[in-house]
């Protein structure tokens, strides 16, 4: 299966293959220039979405991504039919209306999901307000407050269909919110799901970043009339100012004193468990080297913003050298295990987030879940923790929206 990697969205992100789904830059999912062995997979397959949320509102369904065949960035309609945005402006203009009218409480519908590297947007009472600019799709970045999109309750899923099979993933890598799980149906007739809660988890979830000391508290976003509508990720609190931009120094002080005096070895690939690199800091660098001594790579001392985002100072290119040494560190980081075990990574969740520094919203979103998969930072499927489910001649997929409890 492809390596899979996340980026976070800025406040202008056009859907791009890079922006939404793929390899080590991505989102989630394998890159679509991935070359795979033709499958018997065909043009569309049925996606069953179900709302079991309790909620009385409308709920709109939008299918927005890449088209694998060709490139080019647009949405889906209910159809499976491809529509390319039109061009867009300096200014951002509004993009076409790609809503699809979802089903009602205790209802189902069916629509087809393209080959497509894409987001599945759904949200509660009111239209998401999506815009084009000339780098592409507006897509919504609620830390941002003058955001249109700021005060509806809204999530999505992310997938990619390919002749390789189907990935589809629930995430939380921008944000906590409407609950929904995941599945898919194989050619034996069995499903496979991700991404649903405990029973209470959802509330569980809010009441203990309510209880985290140290501003975390800060993430959650409520609306006037009271509605809970989400928690910020992390790296995005930083941004609107809602959590310290220091929240993760002291381990990362830490990380950095011990490493001057002693080596993080990083084994990157589980399946060439023969490739190490050696990790010594010096100074305000951090250098790896391969066997032969030779520095392959270096990271200055990272931030806290670019740990919870995995980029900047721990940015990961698609390449063989870097960009798994980068995502192994950034997920040891957020899981807080550089200091407890020099070999990386540490696929063993028994370890993570025992430091008093460490992701909170990452800890306290993987105790919620029902399997405790979860894509609680953009590299948490190092050592397959994320909230993911694939398979190679997938017959059906489903996204089935929960209750707020």
């Amino acid at each position: 299966m492809p390596t899979r990697h996340r980026r976070r969205l800025t406040l202008l992100a056009p859907v791009t293959a890079a922006a939404l789904i793929g390899t080590a830059v991505t989102v989630a999912g394998p890159s679509p220039t991935v070359q795979a062995a033709p499958a018997a997979v065909p043009a569309t397959i049925p996606l069953t979405f179900t709302n079991n949320s309790g909620r009385g509102e409308p709920v709109y369904v939008y299918n927005l991504g890449t088209e694998l065949s060709t490139g080019r960035q647009g949405w889906a309609d209910a159809n499976g039919t491809f529509h390319p945005w039109p061009a867009g402006g300096s200014v951002p203009v509004p993009a076409p209306d790609a809503a699809i009218p979802g089903p009602a409480a205790g209802q189902s519908m069916t629509i087809r999901l393209p080959k497509f590297s894409g987001r599945i947007y759904f949200s509660y009472g009111q239209k998401l307000v999506f815009k084009l600019a000339t780098g592409g799709l507006v897509q919504p970045a609620v830390q941002n407050p003058g955001d249109p999109n700021r005060n509806i309750l809204f999530n999505w899923s992310e997938y990619t269909l390919n002749d390789a099979g189907l990935w589809i993933n629930s995430t939380q890598v921008d944000m906590v919110s409407a609950p929904y799980a995941v599945g898919l149906k194989r050619p034996d007739g069995s499903v496979v799901s991700t991404g649903r809660l405990k029973p209470g988890g959802y509330r569980g979830f809010f009441n203990a970043l309510r209880g985290q000391p140290g501003g975390w508290a800060n993430l959650i976003q409520t609306r006037a009339d009271g509605t809970v509508l989400r928690a910020l990720a992390p790296g995005h609190g930083i941004e609107a100012g809602a959590l310290p931009s220091t929240v993760m120094n002291d381990y990362i002080d830490r990380v950095w004193a011990r490493y001057a005096s002693s080596t993080l070895t990083v084994s990157p690939f589980a399946h060439q468990p023969s490739v190490k690199y050696h990790g010594r800091v010096s100074g305000d660098v951090m250098n790896f080297t391969d066997g032969t001594g030779a520095v392959v790579t270096s990271f200055q001392k990272p931030d806290s913003d670019s740990v919870f985002g995995c980029y900047k100072r721990l940015d990961a290119p698609n390449d063989q050298v870097r960009g798994p040494i980068s995502r192994t560190l950034c997920a040891a980081y957020n899981r807080s295990t550089l200091l407890t075990n020099s070999s990386q990574p540490d696929t063993s969740s028994a370890g993570f987030y025992q430091d008093v520094v460490t992701n909170h919203y990452a800890r306290k979103i993987h105790a919620q879940m029902a399997d405790g998969k979860a894509y609680g930072f953009a590299f948490d499927d190092v050592g397959a923790h994320e909230s993911l489910v694939h398979d190679g001649d997938p017959r059906q997929a489903y996204v089935t929206l929960d209750p707020l409890d």
